[in-house]
């Protein structure tokens, strides 16, 4: 019988594991196995703090909604799906926008709005202006785009935590004109804390992190034949631009509300002005997103 210690508990694993047919996932396993154990052995982890990992696992399953991902936000908190964004970004960052984090308040079926429509059904906020250009690598407008984008209120509230999950508010899509513009109205969105009220908030309070996330606005950004864009726009100005909770925020991506300008397609409002560059998509390219709808990951799942 092999002789299992903690040192060679690691190769036993991996041997057993070598005979996975998909290389990918026999690489992936393999890696995360290696790091798995060298984390145990590192920390020297006790049973008691293992089964406590275990049971915060499983309270972040459960708190797991057909409208909550608390993995996702698992995910964010530790800094992960910004990394998982940096890497995904390398190859595009020459000529396409920063990305950003997708969050958990994504939808894919937000509605479709002429442009120039407001977002936000009953605005209790002053209402603002976004508008900008749609372009590809060389600068030149992409007619037909698709900008999806969905925000916080000016409480920071996203609708899915205060609405009927059917009754979509603060989100629309757009198309963009011939020369690749678009426009649209909204309210200046508040920065917010994240859901406390669960495993990752819990996480978040023991660390002494105060959990806010800066104000910030959504966007989902495609058109054929060019690599989708995740973003999303920070409001200058918030205190916590600096020190944001899910490690969103780059420098290229903050922005400010101007006075309003005559020469902008909503010249009676203060507006943010921006302008998202798509790379080209290639053979190797998969979907930029690193989130999803929520919905969709349950009904996966349930498959």
């Amino acid at each position: 019988m092999r002789a299992i210690n903690e040192i060679t508990i690691t190769d036993a694993v991996l041997d057993q594991m070598s005979t996975t047919p998909d290389p990918r996932l026999r690489e992936i396993m393999a890696s995360l196995v290696r790091h798995l154990h060298d984390f145990a052995r590192e920390v020297d982890l006790t049973p008691e703090e293992w089964l406590k990992a275990i049971g915060f696992l499983t309270a972040v399953g459960q708190k797991c909604t057909e409208f909550r991902q608390e993995f996702i936000l698992l995910s964010d908190t530790l800094g992960l799906s910004s990394l998982v964004n940096a890497l995904h970004d390398k190859r595009a960052l020459e000529s396409g926008t920063k990305s950003s984090l997708l969050g958990p308040f994504y939808r894919q079926d937000s509605p479709a709005l002429p442009l120039g429509t407001c977002i936000v059904k009953n605005p209790k906020a002053p209402v603002i202006g976004i508008y900008g250009r749609v372009t590809n690598s060389d600068g030149e407008g992409i007619p037909n785009a698709l900008v999806q984008v969905w925000q916080p209120d000016e409480e920071g509230w996203y609708d899915l935590q205060k609405n009927d999950p059917q009754d979509m508010d603060l989100r629309g899509s757009f198309r963009t004109d011939a020369k690749g513009n678009y426009y649209l109205r909204t309210i200046a969105p508040l920065g917010y804390m994240i859901p406390m009220d669960g495993p990752v908030g819990d996480m978040i309070r023991a660390q002494k992190r105060h959990g806010y996330r800066p104000a910030h606005i959504h966007f989902l950004v495609g058109a054929d034949g060019y690599r989708e864009a995740v973003t999303a726009l920070y409001l200058s100005g918030d205190e916590h631009i600096d020190s944001d909770t899910v490690f969103g925020v780059t420098d290229s991506l903050v922005t400010e509300i101007r006075k309003p300008d005559s020469s902008s397609p909503l010249p009676d409002l203060p507006c943010i002005h921006f302008d998202f560059a798509l790379a080209a998509k290639t053979a190797q390219d998969l979907s930029g997103r690193v989130g999803a709808d929520p919905s969709q990951i349950i009904k996966k799942a349930a498959n």
